[in-house]
């Protein structure tokens, strides 16, 4: 994954955040064929994704991959 708080029309994925009680945009490139690679390696193994991003973010970016 790529994120970015600059707008851009090729975003995969865009994030609403709120951060400090105002809403911004994160717009998120994901990598191809990275959906496909989760998926299939879920099939036989346990995912685990490790991430230095904050958890408000986190989050709803894997819930919305899953």
């Amino acid at each position: 994954m790529h994120s970015s708080f600059n707008e851009t029309d090729q975003a995969d994925i865009v994030l609403p955040i709120d951060i400090e009680g105002r809403i911004h945009n994160i717009f998120i490139n994901v990598r191809p064929n990275c959906c496909k690679f989760i998926n299939e390696m879920g099939k036989y193994f346990e995912v685990v994704i490790f991430t230095a991003s904050l958890s408000k973010y986190a989050i709803p970016l894997m819930d919305i991959l899953d």
